[in-house]
């Protein structure tokens, strides 16, 4: 077995009811705080928190805008769904992400949900068994875009053929998969093989442990060290009453998790990404070396 993983904080941004100027102040101010190793969106074309007809900027397009002003900071969608993108297109988009970022990208990616965009976007959303499905065989075509020279590839659902993807990303063999979802039959075994994250995106401590039990079975069923896959959970950020957030995240890293997104929403309050390291990423830290 390995040692487990050291603890690791992030924050979110999600592109909804906010604006492009807001949020890039936010990613440079966790870009100078070395306390802080990643930053996140989401992948959504409308708000899914407030009036889903106000304003929401597309994932990949401002992804790939902050990793070219940005130096330091891990960056990534929490998480690309699946079903908007076919996969080869999703590996090109994701390797020219990670070289525009200098090898910066963790690629998180989950299987869609979202019914009202798929059905106002003519997007087939399918049943949840076929989604999961898809997804499974979309992360096997992403890595071997992001593996092979030209890879084909005859799945159920996708079919490739001398796929090319060039440049390959920076980092190697490929950025890390990110796997959001926690579905015990079939998502958390998609989990146990591809992902170096894991990511609940909600849910109770108690949720979160039993899943996270679930996936150490899975593991065990491909003979995967299961300390090898971080646990990430998303932290509602309460600016008001920041020690709230540290005691529920220090909830969490008790029930095992280790990497944490710290999820800001707008309007973002001046000095925001300063008193979240100082009043709870540095605490948490020396609290729990």
């Amino acid at each position: 077995m390995t040692a487990k993983k050291p603890l690791s904080f992030g924050i979110k941004t999600a592109p909804q009811h906010t604006t492009y100027e807001d949020m890039l102040a936010i990613w440079l101010a966790a870009d100078a705080e070395p306390a802080l190793e990643h930053a996140w969106l989401f992948d959504h074309f409308m708000p899914i928190v407030g009036d889903y007809k106000g304003p929401c900027l597309e994932g990949w397009s401002l992804l790939s805008a902050f990793a070219a002003l940005t130096k330091r900071i891990r960056i990534g969608l929490m998480v690309t769904g699946n079903t908007y993108r076919h996969p080869t297109v999703l590996a090109n988009i994701g390797a020219t992400v990670d070289v525009i970022s200098n090898g910066r990208l963790d690629f998180g990616i989950g299987a869609g949900w979202n019914e009202r965009e798929h059905s106002s976007y003519g997007i087939p959303l399918y049943t949840t068994g076929e989604r999961i499905r898809r997804f499974g065989e979309a992360c096997e075509v992403i890595r071997q875009m992001w593996t092979e020279k030209a890879p084909t590839f005859e799945g159920r659902y996708y079919q490739i053929k001398e796929a090319y993807c060039e440049p390959k990303p920076v980092q190697k063999p490929y950025p890390p998969f990110v796997i959001g979802g926690s579905g015990e039959k079939l998502t958390l075994r998609i989990v146990a093989q591809y992902a170096d994250i894991w990511n609940m995106a909600g849910g109770s401590i108690d949720d979160f442990k039993h899943k996270s039990a679930v996936l150490d079975e899975h593991c065990a069923a491909i003979g995967r060290d299961p300390n090898t896959i971080s646990r990430s959970i998303q932290i509602p950020i309460t600016p008001n009453d920041l020690a709230q957030t540290r005691e529920l995240t220090q909830q969490f890293i008790d029930a095992g998790a280790n990497h944490f997104i710290l999820n800001l929403r707008p309007p973002f309050p001046e000095g925001i990404v300063r008193r979240l390291v100082a009043e709870v990423v540095e605490p948490l830290k020396a609290a729990n070396q």
